[in-house]
């Protein structure tokens, strides 16, 4: 029995068809109610229903303050207070009573309910309310409906729909036979509505039509002028508000720009309004739209609204619309992964909405943008939500429901198999769901998958089984081809997104339950924080109070806890007044806590612990980062924007407190595409953090295996990538764990085969094995080197078989094998002591290894030999390694016969750089080379040292070089002509030339090459001062000192003898002249001994003997005062000291003709035949330095006379000896004996003078052969002036080309022995 009185408003037009209805719900389970909004069919279905008897009717709604507003309009109407006979229950409240029949809610209360109660046996009526709108819930209970209809007959469903393809629901839900059900069609309250087309795109017309039933323009315009150009049209019409449908709030707020500009410049006694209306718009701003102008006089009302304005709101007052003809559809895009927001075309059906806005309460008009062909051309019907969006949300529905398979299931527009598979992977992704691997219909988990992924399932431990290897709590609900894990069975329980979800759940891991959920509840409303567009400054500035620059989710979390302690200290109407001074929405702060509370009551089940506000920025980031895995981004510098999973690029939404400070990985709750794919709500990150939560989503990548002397172990780097992010770029792994079988192949190529590991840190006894193997390869080695050969020793492959038999396949780095090898070696010692049998090929030949001896003997030293055998390199061949201190003792002789066992290459090669003619008579050339080796004479060998004689290069036998022995060989045997010189020695290969290797006492290389005397020339200064650095290091032999000025030892030793080792190091004491002292130093050789010690003994005689200098000066004669004067010396006592260093040598070299004095004896003999004769000598010698410089003034005299450009070469000549006789230091350096031939020589160049203008043909004659002698000379490697070390065949050579010219230029003056261009070459070759 109904308990109220039940009527029905007759003005609305479903009170003229309640009889239809009542009988076809009464005959049919299922109806199909089709109206205009209007007709009244939400309000008085439930009460038909209730005049049935129906006694508990369930009538759903998309929105919920639909829900509330319809129950209270029904309770009115029925004369009853909400939550008795009619109640509602919406997200945050339930006022549903005992005794309520009639139960408004969203869709989404009456899915949840399905879980608790599967039959839906509460109802024995359920209302889908606007089905049209083909909502992604409508669209589940819709199909869930239509499998549970058969189950329920008693079960009535009344479909409600606004007069958009009411066919397709009524199809849907046909009877067995194929029947659709009935559809009962309500008309709408609504006045005619005149259609525009105003097009913004030139059209050329079409045929030869007179009229366009659009108003096609000229040009193309844009959507702004298209709108000016619509309201001036509308300004022809009656009085009316106007509302123009844009795609977004970017063009709602240029539009408004631009209109306020317009009409700001009008009559302002009748002004016009501009109103914007979108969903981000401040509650304040929104209002505006639904209550009277505040603005005086108000002519006409514009407003610029998105779609919302299509069904969800009512505008008031409006008498015309504008319809741009595009919107922002929500999109999934299956390519990029990502919820598109692209602006499109409007379909048909939404068009027809927008314009029968302008009907509700007069005739309108409604002006469309563009053609009526564009129009028809449109689809019919907006695209249901099941096919824009990811499904990952209903498919975790379906699974926990265990509805079967996903794409079985009856969906009014079955959806595309990519968005099921991509559902699917995002529940992967969060480690919802796993793949059944048991056969069909038999519920089955896989216990290394139960629960999850490591790390990704929360609860009991990180990989949420029990000990019996399963999940932790019941056994998994399977569907399908899926079932949910232990984390998809807590998602399931929370009525939220998917990733908030996930977050939620994570943040128990992470004790971060209480901050996550705040953070979660906010992203799942509106955003609270408002802009109004008069004040978005003051805004901005009150909010940016709480931005954290890391982080946009900790920013909402400071804004949290804020309100939360604002609450607690504050009134209600304070903390509301707070709220509108703080540009924050009350209503949206209110609904934050509603979803909070509810988050936290369903968190309890689930074991989820509310602690007191704190702290943990990484804790919150990582229970984030769980729902978002596919969201996280790397920077690229170079193009400024992020890449982030499937290589998508992304920039982070201007309004993200990270954007003006951009950091190198981020995470974002949400990548949206508008004009490019922005990602909004972003926070720093750690990419590795990812790792742990993906599990074996991750890609691992491995490169760069390679052995760690000092790891012991083989090492590559890992890189880890989840949906192609490297997470972990580079990071080093051992590599036994990737691929034991290769890293045990390279542990036993570089530690055993290779010798590259650190054997210091192993038990000496376990490495026994090694050493001797190191040894035994070594040898071997060395003696393929020696020999030049590569068949002695097997190669590494052969070792690495060797160890490969016998270590066992665990083994793979230095612990592993120090473990086995302490074990195996008590058992079998020798297992891996390898032998020479084992090594060499059986058919390698014998080598007699005295052929290539270790160390070469040259008279006392010995040298080490090394071998290499390495075309190419420098020191290819044979290398006799000198030490420095001995280089110059060295000699050539004997190292160009090689060793013997390179002796025979060395005969071929020889013989190959023959000249032809005589080549043919030794061929072929090998076999010649072994009869020549036969005939041979011993090798030098061993260079013995003359008894008691200083050895120097002087010193060595004449032996003659190796091509001279083969060439005489050659000619003795072949009786063709041989000289060393027919040997092209270039084309000997360079191995068989010895290499010559300088080192130092550390034996570390101080020089190299194949010419010996090359390196004794060069190294001669560091070979001198390595010799004293030996001798100073024995005590008896140190005997360098400086300082002398006295001769006051004995004896001066000839050489000294230093051992060092095997060999003997041969100093050469000398005396060097310091100046104003001598100092002993030691030399290398014995010439170096023979040169210098002159020097230092006539300083020693100087510093003996008074010096009668003074004397001289005072004594001088005018003349001789004169021309000293004029001498080429920087002083006269520069002059007269060298005057008397030439009359002290002439009386050392009178004693000593070599100037070697070694006995203390000996220089006091001749210091003091100094000392008797200096006096005299000084005399003398000054006297004849008089002599020269007239003479060499005369002549210099008589050359600046000839100025004849004809003689220059003459002259230049002339001039060119002058200047070689007299010079600075020319006295003691020309001798006393040799000076006091000099005028003569000066006076010669006077008389050429004079003679050379009556013959300068004769004078040229006679240059060309005094030039020709001069060149000889310095081919010899004379110079002029002479260097005191000149060897004494020079000498001679340098005065007797003197005595040429005289013999040629000046022969009245006679020269001083008869003498000849011929005669001057015989002295140069001796």
């Amino acid at each position: 029995m109904i308990p109220v009185k039940i009527t029905f408003p007759p003005e609305l037009p479903i009170s003229q068809r309640r009889d239809d209805i009542a009988r076809a719900i009464r005959d049919n389970q299922v109806v199909i109610v089709a109206g205009s909004t209007g007709s009244g069919k939400t309000t008085q279905l439930p009460k038909i229903c209730l005049e049935l008897g129906r006694e508990s009717i369930g009538h759903t709604q998309p929105r919920r303050l639909a829900a509330r507003t319809i129950a209270e309009r029904i309770a009115e109407e029925l004369g009853q207070e909400v939550g008795e006979l009619v109640g509602y229950q919406v997200r945050f409240t339930d006022r549903v009573g005992a005794d309520t029949r009639i139960k408004l809610m969203t869709d989404g209360i009456l899915l949840n309910e399905i879980h608790r109660d599967r039959m839906l046996r509460k109802y024995d009526t359920i209302i889908i309310d606007e089905a049209h709108e083909r909502s992604l819930n409508i669209d589940f209970l819709l199909g869930y409906l239509q499998q549970l209809l058969p189950q329920r007959p008693e079960l009535k469903l009344i479909i409600t729909s606004a007069t958009i393809d009411p066919a397709s629901f009524a199809k849907h839900f046909a009877a067995a036979d194929g029947t659709p059900a009935p559809i009962i069609e309500v008309s709408g309250r609504t006045y005619p509505v005149e259609i525009r087309y105003r097009p913004l795109v030139a059209e050329a017309p079409i045929d030869d039509e007179d009229e366009l039933s659009d108003a096609a323009p000229t040009v193309d315009r844009d959507y702004i002028e298209g709108i000016s150009a619509a309201l001036d049209e509308l300004e022809q019409e009656s009085n009316g508000d106007v509302l123009v449908f844009l795609s977004g709030e970017t063009e709602i707020r240029d539009a408004a720009d631009a209109l306020q500009g317009k009409f700001a410049s009008r009559d302002r006694t009748s002004p016009t309004e501009v109103l914007p209306l979108y969903g981000r718009l401040s509650s304040a701003d929104q209002h505006k739209v639904f209550q009277p102008s505040t603005v005086a006089g108000v002519r006409r009302r514009i407003v610029l609204a998105t779609n919302v304005a299509e069904t969800s709101l009512t505008v008031p007052g409006i008498r015309y619309v504008i319809d741009a003809g595009t919107a922002r559809i929500s999109r999934y895009s299956v390519r990029s992964k990502v919820q598109r927001l692209p602006i499109e075309a409007i379909a048909q059906a939404s068009a027809n909405q927008r314009s029968g806005r302008s009907g509700r309460t007069s005739d309108g008009i409604a002006i469309r943008l563009y053609s009526e062909e564009d129009f028809t051309r449109r689809p019919e019907y907006t695209e249901p939500e099941i096919l824009r969006t990811n499904l990952a949300a209903v498919i975790l529905q379906m699974i926990s429901l265990g509805l079967g398979d996903i794409a079985q299931f009856p969906f009014l527009t079955p959806p595309d198999s990519r968005n099921i598979k991509d559902g699917l992977d995002l529940l992967t992704e969060l480690g919802a769901v796993k793949a059944i691997v048991a056969p069909s219909g038999t519920p089955s988990e896989d216990p290394s998958q139960a629960g999850g992924r490591s790390g990704r399932d929360g609860g009991r431990g990180r990989g949420g089984r029990d000990s019996s290897g399963r999940s932790g709590g019941r056994m998994a609900v399977t569907a399908g081809t899926h079932s949910l894990t232990r984390v998809g069975q807590q998602l399931a329980q929370l009525p939220i997104d998917p990733r908030f979800g996930r977050m939620v759940i994570e943040s128990k891991t992470q004790g971060t339950s209480r901050e996550v959920m705040a953070i979660v509840a906010g992203l799942t409303i509106q955003d609270v924080r408002e802009r109004p567009l008069e004040r978005r400054g003051s805004a901005d500035e009150k909010h940016a109070r709480f931005a954290d620059p890391t982080s946009d989710f900790l920013s909402l979390l400071n804004l949290w806890n804020y309100l939360e302690t604002q609450q607690k200290e504050l009134g209600s109407s304070a903390f509301r007044r707070l709220c509108k001074n703080e540009f924050l929405n009350y209503l949206r702060v209110r609904e934050w806590q509603d979803v909070y509370k509810q988050l936290r009551q369903l968190a309890k089940p689930l074991g989820l612990h509310i602690g007191d506000p704190s702290v943990n920025p990484d804790g919150i980031h990582r229970s984030m980062l769980s729902g978002l895995l596919s969201h996280i981004g790397l920077k690229d510098v170079a193009k400024k924007d992020y890449i982030g999973a499937r290589q998508q690029r992304f920039v982070l939404f201007p309004g993200s407190a990270l954007a003006k400070k951009q950091p190198n990985a981020v995470m974002s709750a949400e990548l949206v595409e508008t004009s490019r794919l922005f990602a909004r709500m972003n926070a720093v990150v750690d990419p590795a953090w990812a790792e742990q939560l993906a599990g074996d989503l991750c890609k691992r990548s491995y490169s760069e295996p390679h052995w760690e002397k000092k790891q012991g172990a083989v090492v590559a780097y890992e890189r880890v990538t989840l949906y192609g992010v490297p997470i972990v770029p580079r990071r080093r792994v051992q590599f036994s764990k990737v691929d034991p079988a290769y890293a045990r192949e390279l542990f036993i190529r570089h530690a055993l085969v290779d010798g590259e590991w650190d054997l210091d840190r192993v038990d000496q006894r376990v490495t026994a094995f090694d050493r001797a193997n190191t040894a035994l390869r070594k040898e071997l080695a060395e003696l393929e080197e020696r020999t030049r050969r590569r068949d002695i020793l097997f190669d590494d492959e052969a070792v690495f078989e060797f160890y490969h038999r016998r270590i066992p396949a665990e083994v793979c780095s230095t612990r592993t094998f120090e473990t086995w090898w302490r074990v195996a070696r008590v058992k079998t010692p020798d297992l891996l002591t390898m032998t020479a049998e084992a090594l060499v090929p059986e058919d390698a030949p014998e080598i007699d290894e005295s052929l290539f001896p270790p160390s070469w003997q040259q008279r006392d030293q010995r040298f080490a030999l090394s071998y290499r055998f390495e075309p190419g390199e420098e020191d290819d061949g044979v290398t006799v390694q000198i030490p420095l201190a001995l280089l110059a003792r060295v000699s050539p002789t004997g190292f160009d016969w090689q060793v013997p066992g390179l002796r025979a290459d060395l005969v071929t090669s020889l013989i190959k750089s023959l000249p032809k003619a005589i080549r043919r008579n030794v061929v072929p050339a090998a076999d010649w080379a072994v009869r020549l080796l036969a005939e041979l004479p011993p090798a030098p060998g061993v260079v013995a040292p003359t008894s008691g004689a200083p050895i120097g290069a002087g010193a060595e036998p004449a032996d003659p070089s190796f091509a001279e022995t083969l060439a005489a060989l050659i000619q003795r045997l072949t009786y063709v002509p041989v000289t060393v010189q027919d040997f092209d020695l270039s084309r000997v290969p360079a191995h068989l030339r010895m290499t010559f290797r300088v080192v130092d006492e550390r034996g570390k290389s101080v020089a190299s090459g194949k010419d010996l005397t090359e390196l004794q020339r060069r190294l001669g200064n560091k070979v001198r001062e390595s010799v004293a650095k030996a001798s100073a290091a024995t005590p008896k032999n140190a005997i360098e000192r400086t300082g002398l000025t006295t001769w006051d030892f004995i004896e001066l030793p000839r050489f000294i003898d230093t051992k060092q080792g095997d060999n003997t190091i041969r100093g050469y004491p000398t005396l060097i002249d310091e100046g104003t002292s001598v100092a002993i130093r030691m030399m290398s050789t014995a010439e170096e001994q023979a040169r210098t010690l002159p020097g230092g003994v006539r300083r020693l005689l100087l510093l003996a003997t008074p010096s009668p200098v003074a004397y001289v000066q005072q004594h001088l004669k005018g003349g001789e005062k004169l021309s000293l004067a004029t001498s080429p010396y920087r002083s006269t006592q520069a002059l007269f000291d060298d005057c008397l260093a030439a009359a002290v040598d002439d009386v050392l070299y009178r004693v000593r003709p070599d100037g070697q004095v070694f006995m203390k004896a000996e220089f006091d003999t001749i210091r003091d035949r100094v000392s008797g004769v200096v006096m005299d000598s000084m005399f003398e010698t000054v006297g004849l330095v008089a002599r020269v410089l007239t003479a060499s003034r005369a002549a210099d005299k008589a050359l600046k006379a000839s100025t004849s450009m004809a003689l220059l070469a003459a002259l230049t000549d002339a001039r060119e000896q002058l200047n070689g006789l007299v010079y600075p230091g020319f006295v003691s350096a020309t001798g006393l004996a040799q000076l006091r031939h000099v005028p003569r020589y000066l006076g010669g160049i006077t008389a050429r003078i004079e003679k050379l203008l009556d013959n300068p043909n004769r004078d040229r004659v006679w240059m060309n052969e005094v030039q020709a002698a001069t060149v000889k000379f310095t081919d010899a490697g004379g110079r002029i002036p002479l260097p005191a070390d000149a060897a004494p065949n020079l000498v001679r050579a340098r005065w007797m080309i003197e005595e040429l010219r005289i013999s040629l230029f000046a022969q009245e003056l006679r020269a001083a022995e008869s003498v000849s261009l011929q005669r001057i070459q015989k002295v140069l070759a001796s």
